[in-house]
């Protein structure tokens, strides 16, 4: 071999192995740090590896759900990250005694500004073992309606139905009221209310709204749907159209086409849908002079 080559390997050799520092009694290298920041990274790598072949390919032969799928998958992603950080500080002579050293040191500062950051990662541990909500729930979360598309330990993210990408911290799941409306069963209630002239007939009105559930391909025939005279109103009776429909993610185009039907259903049958009316009264106090 090049005596200038191994002059150069000789040279490399001791760049990488001269100490930085020393973290109890053990000497930290250059070397040390560049096998640190690879056996990181390769854990990562192996981390989501194993967590798509999960997700993908040999969880999908078993019986479980989406969501529990999910949850696996993830576990198990954390659970490969956990160990090969542990193990990669060996590398620089931090053991499980110094991480605990390391961790109580952080305790102070999340005492006093990581309170949040803890907060939501402890929220994400409950959302992902505790399934309040799970990936491909419909959820409605201070006022915004959208779908669960990830979840992750520190937030989760919905898909809204304008297809916005809203990133909502886990701990808004645990401490503050959530609507799921696909928790375990993905039917809905859907309620139409429509107002009819009381010079209708009422049969009229009430096999018109039975023929529009029943024409629906989306209503569902069990739970029976329900036709309700809800009030007496100010210039009509209130009518309800109560129907079931499998699929949650479909209410607002579903109740779309049965308005529609309705609309449709009532010129059919000469149904009058009225006007708001009020009455003025206009009085006069002018006196004569």
């Amino acid at each position: 071999m090049d005596s200038s080559l191994l002059d150069y390997l000789s040279r490399l050799h001791e760049l990488l192995t001269v100490t930085l520092f020393n973290l109890k009694n053990t000497p930290v290298t250059l070397m040390s740090l560049i096998l640190f920041a690879l056996f990181l990274t390769a854990t990562l790598m192996l981390g989501r590896f194993t967590r798509n072949m999960l997700m993908n390919r040999i969880l999908t032969r078993l019986d479980l759900d989406a969501s529990m799928r999910y949850t696996l998958s993830r576990v198990t992603y954390y659970v490969i990250v956990i160990l090969g950080v542990l193990i990669s500080f060996q590398f620089v002579g931090i053991d499980l005694s110094s991480l605990a050293v390391i961790f109580g040191l952080l305790s102070v500062g999340i005492g006093f500004g990581l309170q949040n950051i803890t907060s939501n990662f402890i929220s994400g541990l409950i959302v992902l073992f505790e399934r309040p909500i799970a990936v491909g729930d419909r959820v409605s979360v201070g006022g915004v309606e959208g779908d669960v598309t990830e979840i992750n330990i520190r937030s989760t993210k919905i898909r809204t139905l304008n297809n916005i990408s809203i990133i909502v911290p886990n701990q808004e799941f645990v401490g503050s009221q959530v609507t799921n409306y696909s928790h375990g069963d993905p039917t809905y209630r859907l309620d139409l209310e429509v107002g009819v002239s009381y010079g209708s007939d009422l049969d009229t009105v009430l096999k018109a709204l039975d023929e529009v559930a029943s024409e629906h391909p989306e209503v569902m025939k069990q739970p029976p749907w329900q036709v309700h005279l809800r009030n007496f109103g100010d210039s009509s009776w209130d009518m309800q159209l109560r129907v079931w429909i499998p699929d949650v993610k479909k209410h607002h185009i579903i109740r779309n086409e049965l308005n529609q039907a309705i609309v449709r259903k009532f010129a059919a049958y000469n149904v009058e849908i009225p006007f708001p009316q009020r009455d003025i009264h206009i009085r006069s106090n002018i006196s004569d002079k």
